[in-house]
């Protein structure tokens, strides 16, 4: 017995030292086991989708249909941006391709592996011989299609990566602030 405590039926333990590990005073202790644990099989991939706008419907787009034509560094920088996530610019990727246009005559070399990392992300049909051989054979097509792809996933195409990130909190912002109360809220 310790000095001060009164003793009780059934209670002549002294205290447990303290450990960090659970006592269990039944004798039996109940552990988990692997065949308790059953991890969550993986989401099903997203099925593929067609693409929003046909590969000759360049002219939906009139004003972006002349700037391929002439310039298609600009459309292919825009779509650079928005596909690379912010992380080259449209002028880096539009000189990257006019530089190796100019040098090779081929932009379609460089410009082909962005569709194809636009179709993985967007889970779009196609596979990767089609999409080379979309890009040498129709090159302003394919990019006014591309072009058109991402204006119709939501993207304002002028702004850019970092534009339309911004402009998607913003509106997140704003949406989720409470409105103010002129008189507060009464009974």
């Amino acid at each position: 017995m310790y000095p001060g405590s009164e003793q009780k039926a059934g209670y002549n333990q002294p205290p447990a030292a303290a450990t960090g590990f659970p006592v269990s005073y039944s004798g039996t202790t109940n552990y988990s086991t692997s065949s308790d644990y059953q991890p969550q099989p993986p989401p099903p991939p997203k099925p593929l989708v067609e693409w929003s706008t046909g590969l000759c419907d360049c002219f939906s787009n009139c004003g972006n249909c002349c700037m391929t034509c002439w310039c298609p560094c600009v459309t292919f920088g825009r779509v650079a941006e928005i596909v690379d996530k912010g992380s080259t610019s449209c002028g880096a990727s539009g000189a990257l391709y006019t530089l190796i246009t100019c040098l090779i005559g081929c932009g379609c070399l460089y410009s082909c592996f962005y569709r194809s990392k636009m179709r993985s992300q967007h889970h779009l049909k196609g596979n990767d011989c089609l999409d080379c051989l979309t890009h040498c054979f129709c090159e302003s097509c394919s990019l006014c299609q591309e072009y058109r792809e991402l204006e119709n996933q939501g993207f304002d195409m002028k702004i850019g990566w970092h534009g339309n990130v911004e402009q998607r909190t913003r509106g997140v912002q704003m949406a989720s602030t409470a409105p103010a109360m002129e008189h507060g809220m009464s009974r």
